[in-house]
């Protein structure tokens, strides 16, 4: 009678087990961490001697890229560059920096070194924003 009663005892405790498992949510869906050059050569863009430069790594076929690159050109202005490089036009710099994701912004100071990014749509980023607190820190 022990037996049974431990037998029963276990078969419960796997059966409670079982279902809990199969309740459980699955996990949600994780995000590629696509890299982003840490240098630039700025000599591979345009206005070498500006201080910031803004580089948009784009693709003709990628509808956000557009609103991307618009966001960033009105950037442009005294003491800042900004490049759009498409992939169908400039395929060796995508190579050459490991741009694997578009849209993918880099902001780099004179000496190449990126300060800040951001890979995919803007959605609430303000790259105003950003470019004023690099340059405030510089």
């Amino acid at each position: 009678m022990e037996r049974v009663v431990v037998a029963l005892l276990l078969i419960s405790g796997a059966v409670i087990v079982a279902a809990v498992l199969a309740r459980r949510a699955p996990d949600a869906p994780t995000r590629g961490n696509w890299m982003v050059p840490a240098q630039l050569d700025r000599n591979d863009f345009i206005a070498t001697e500006t201080p910031w430069l803004v580089v948009v790594f784009t693709s003709a076929t990628c509808e956000t890229c557009a609103a991307v690159a618009a966001a960033a050109s009105r950037l442009s202005g005294p003491g800042v560059a900004v490049q759009e490089v498409e992939v169908g036009v400039a395929s060796a710099l995508h190579e050459r920096y490991g741009i694997d994701a578009v849209p993918t912004l880099v902001m780099a100071d004179a000496d190449g070194v990126v300060r800040a990014s951001h890979v995919g749509p803007l959605d609430d980023v303000d790259l105003g924003e950003v470019l004023a607190r690099l340059r405030g820190g510089s």
